[in-house]
């Protein structure tokens, strides 16, 4: 899932670029483990800085215009090129891995039941 131009603007302009883990939940459907990339993804030589959630689940559908709440709880690494597009995708995977690890300790498994991710009873996004 990747933000919009004005979210990502709206991030502190100090937080290091790399890879985060956290937990997101779309719409007020479940909550499930995600790694959150920041950065300007130079393998792919972008110009402008994104955010990209990547959820570790299996949606059925897409969910474009849903609201994406998100928790992020820990770093993994800093933002780094990659010389392939397998060792990339392989960096990926760890970065999966790890994150899994982290979100199965006691500390954060707490936090995927807060209310943080309950919306208010008709709570729509803004067409």
């Amino acid at each position: 899932a990747n933000f919009s131009e004005e979210v990502v603007e709206s991030f502190p302009s100090d937080i290091s670029t790399g890879v985060y883990y956290g937990w997101a939940c779309v719409g007020n459907g479940d909550v499930h483990k995600m790694v959150l990339s920041i950065g300007w993804n130079p393998f792919y030589k972008n110009i402008k800085k994104s955010v990209e959630a990547h959820i570790i689940h299996t949606f059925n559908d897409d969910f474009y215009g849903e609201i994406l709440s998100i928790v992020v709880l820990g770093y993994i690494r800093s933002e780094r090129n990659f010389s392939s597009l397998e060792s990339l995708i392989s960096a990926i995977q760890e970065d999966i891995e790890e994150a899994k690890r982290q979100l199965d300790l006691p500390e954060h498994l707490k936090l995927k039941e807060d209310n943080f991710f309950r919306l208010p009873e008709g709570k729509t996004v803004n067409h």
